[in-house]
């Protein structure tokens, strides 16, 4: 905003004042005192606005109000101005701690996966509890994918084929080390893979599945072990 644009309007307002007054104002006189006069000389000559409006002073003071507006505004969109740029880190932090949040979110979510995957891979107890609860899932799963063949949603069967498949990696990975050791890795791998394998019935994989934590010895409890 021009310098001059506000000398020019201030000065309006005072020779205004002065003329109306009749005296000399002081250079440091209020802007709202000034106003003050020129609002009541335009109420005044509204009264008679015609006989004002060709002789009197109504089309100056209306101009000057228009003018001093004008100033207002835009001193204050520029005080506005200076606020968002003196906020924009503040601003900018907000607009992020959305994004910031949801990675957390993300980041202790795979962080809680990857220590059951790495629990289900340790010894005693509950490693052996979770490798069998990573089966249930696998069964469960297995039943949610029969149930959209059966309703005929087949984008839904191969999308929840694909989380079937997904458990069936968690759980080989979680069984493969503890199977080698107990010499049951040929067999228990043969049946997980056959567990992967969309051809084959459902009532077959849902008996894989109860074998699964039956027989082997790396799903049984530790009380039930051989």
């Amino acid at each position: 905003m021009s310098e001059i644009y506000i000398f020019l309007v201030c000065r309006m307002l005072l020779t205004f004042s002065e003329q109306t007054r009749g005296q000399e104002f002081p250079q440091d006189a209020s802007d709202q005192e000034m106003m003050e006069i020129v609002m009541a000389r335009y109420e005044k000559d509204l009264m008679h606005p015609i006989k004002n409006f060709v002789g009197g002073e109504i089309a100056r003071a209306l101009l000057i109000q228009i003018q001093k507006l004008k100033l207002d505004i835009e001193t204050a969109m520029l005080d506005l101005n200076q606020i968002l740029k003196a906020n924009e880190i503040n601003f900018a932090i907000l607009a992020a701690l959305p994004a910031f949040f949801l990675s957390v979110g993300l980041l202790m979510l795979v962080r809680t996966w990857y220590k059951q995957d790495k629990r289900a891979e340790g010894r005693g107890r509950m490693a052996r509890l979770q490798r069998r609860l990573l089966v249930v899932e696998v069964e469960k799963r297995i039943m949610q994918f029969q149930t959209c063949l059966d309703q005929g949603q087949g984008e839904d069967a191969q999308c929840m084929l694909g989380l079937v498949l997904y458990s069936l990696d968690r759980l080989y990975k979680s069984v493969e080390r503890h199977a080698k050791e107990t010499g049951e890795w040929l067999s228990l791998r043969e049946d997980i893979i056959d567990l992967g394998k969309p051809q084959m019935q459902t009532a077959y994989k849902l008996a894989v599945t109860s074998r699964l934590v039956r027989v082997y010895d790396c799903m049984l409890p530790s009380e039930n072990r051989r």
